[in-house]
C-alpha cells in the first residue's frame, strides 16, 4: 500500500455549504489524515495523506461535494504528510 499526500483546492459555490464538514466526514471514512479550511478567496483548501487509492476517492468526490455545494474546479497537487492523527477542520 503507498501513502501519498496532496494538497487540494476546490473553487465554487463552496462556502456556507457545510463542504468542510462533508470534506472531514468523508476523510474519516476513507481513513485519511490531514485538513480543510476555507479561504479568503472564497474556496476551501485541504491536504489529504493516506492510501493512494483512498486520496485520489477523496479527489473525485471534491466534485460533488455536500447536496448544496456547486463545485466549479477541484486542483490537486503533491504535498508533504502533514502528519496529523486524524482529519480537523481549521478555520
Amino acid at each position: 500500500m503507498h501513502s501519498i499526500a496532496k494538497h487540494v483546492r476546490i473553487t465554487g459555490r463552496v462556502q456556507g455549504v457545510a463542504y468542510r464538514a462533508w470534506a472531514q466526514s468523508e476523510a474519516q471514512r476513507l481513513g485519511l489524515t490531514g485538513w480543510v479550511r476555507n479561504k479568503p478567496d472564497g474556496s476551501v483548501e485541504a491536504i489529504a495523506a493516506g492510501p493512494d487509492k483512498a486520496v485520489e476517492q477523496l479527489i473525485t468526490a471534491c466534485w460533488s461535494g455536500p447536496g448544496s455545494a456547486s463545485v466549479r474546479d477541484v486542483q490537486a497537487a503533491p504535498a508533504d504528510d502533514p502528519a496529523l492523527p486524524g482529519f480537523e477542520i481549521r478555520r
